[in-house]
């Protein structure tokens, strides 16, 4: 089998399993748009305040619940599982890239189903919402990037639903920044470019990280 078709099976298997317990769709999503509502409970009718806090709020969202889903694929996979799929010529490389994949996909998924929650609860301004286009899913690339990374390296260990959370979560500031800026740019009237190439810049560098890695965490877990 060859690592291209490895990959595909390796990432049908994770969105089977997702398919089966329903716990990006079914319970991460309900649960991100509750957090959702809770601002406007708080601040109440003040519609300028929700309107420009709204998309801030999204992405952080986005983010915290987010890891929910990358990390929670870390614990998928037992260790004689991973020990049959070295012992089936599964490359590291392939496994975590399958994972990343996957991670991704799902991500974007709930980003996707999101944003109507968002947009009806803050009613944001509509500047810039062609830049939504490649922003989700670089957002959805990095954090299931990262979130493979830091599952891999806390594999095994007794705290790695704290420990993940932790290596992630300093990481992803640029792609918070990235994401939260692209509409003000907009709005002011500049094509946000610059914090695109900074999150494409992150989203990049964790796939070298990824890449160059796998071998040696593979060979610690």
């Amino acid at each position: 089998m060859t690592a291209r078709r490895q990959l595909v099976q390796i990432v049908r298997k994770d969105l089977r399993i997702e398919a089966r317990s329903g716990e990006a769709v079914l319970v991460t999503t309900p649960f991100g748009a509750v957090a959702l509502m809770f601002v406007p409970l708080a601040v109440g009718t003040d519609t300028p305040l929700l309107r420009q806090i709204g998309p801030g709020l999204y992405w952080v969202v986005v983010l915290l619940f987010g890891l929910l889903v990358t990390l929670r694929h870390s614990s998928v996979d037992t260790p004689a599982q991973i020990a049959l799929l070295r012992l089936s010529g599964v490359h590291p490389v392939v496994r975590l890239t399958g994972r990343a994949v996957a991670s991704a996909l799902l991500l974007l998924a709930f980003e996707v189903l999101l944003l109507p929650v968002a947009v009806a609860l803050y009613d944001p301004a509509s500047h810039g919402w062609p830049w939504l286009l490649p922003v989700l899913p670089l957002v959805a690339t990095g954090l299931g990037l990262l979130g493979t990374l830091a599952g891999a390296l806390a594999q095994g260990l007794g705290g790695r639903t704290t420990l993940g959370p932790v290596l992630v979560l300093p990481l992803a500031v640029p792609l918070l920044l990235g994401a939260t800026q692209v509409p003000v740019s907009a709005a002011l009237g500049n094509a946000p470019w610059p914090w695109l190439l900074l999150m494409f810049t992150v989203d990049l560098i964790a796939v070298l990280a990824l890449l160059l890695s796998a071998p040696h965490l593979e060979e610690v877990a």
